[in-house]
């Protein structure tokens, strides 16, 4: 009987046939032409109430309430092919965090995406960084000159933050040269307006921008 959720080797199934890339062993994602720029994006919390199923699922919320899908992936997949795809888990990199947690959290991430990639369900990475010394692996397993997505929500609130996010940004558009960038939340042209010759960005406004409309207009 498994007595931790890490007896099995966190869950082995999910990277079986995978490539393992860099020093940390990320599992690479599948190099295939299914994804498209989302017509919408829904929260993974959404899911099961969401009559329009045209749209990308996402993961940009706390942690905890999408660890289900970390531990138990194969019992969420038949849900998740009902929508037109699903871009990758975007787990927690802080700055100052432990290097190994960051490269567990990328990990999952892209894991996560070959698994569903495995059973037929177009995937967009998200790419997630904490500081410069993250970028060793936080690209890592990411096919280049395809769709990328990335959120801004809590993200660019300081003048730091800001600053990690230009750096982060030019990194990836270097490393990765993807045709579109998805940027869930603000899109702040003092941070992006640089970088719009580089890529097609496209912008999808947070749960919390669209709840705070409503509330607005109400």
């Amino acid at each position: 009987m498994k007595k931790t959720i890490l007896d099995d080797g966190s869950y082995p199934y999910l990277t079986e046939g995978a490539e393992l890339v860099g020093k940390p062993g990320i599992p690479a994602l599948l190099d295939v032409d299914n994804t498209q720029v989302p017509k919408a994006m829904l929260p993974f919390e959404k899911i099961k109430k969401a009559e329009n199923k045209r749209q990308y699922v996402h993961f940009y919320m706390h942690d905890k309430y999408f660890a289900k899908v970390l531990i138990a992936t194969d019992k969420y997949v038949d849900l998740l092919k009902q929508f037109d795809g699903v871009i990758t888990p975007d787990c927690t990199m802080l700055v100052g965090q432990a290097p190994c947690i960051q490269q567990t959290n990328t990990y999952f991430n892209r894991a996560i995406g070959f698994y569903l990639q495995k059973q037929g369900i177009p995937v967009i990475p998200n790419i997630r960084w904490s500081d410069e010394s993250s970028f060793d692996y936080c690209f890592l397993g990411v096919p280049k000159h395809r769709i990328v997505c990335v959120s801004t929500h809590g993200c660019i609130r300081s003048k730091r933050d800001r600053e990690l996010w230009r750096v982060g940004t030019e990194e990836m558009l270097r490393v990765l040269e993807p045709t579109d960038v998805l940027v869930h939340g603000y899109m702040p042209e003092d941070v992006f307006g640089r970088f719009y010759d580089y890529a097609n960005f496209h912008r999808y406004p947070s749960l919390f921008e669209q709840t705070h409309k409503k509330e607005e207009g109400e």
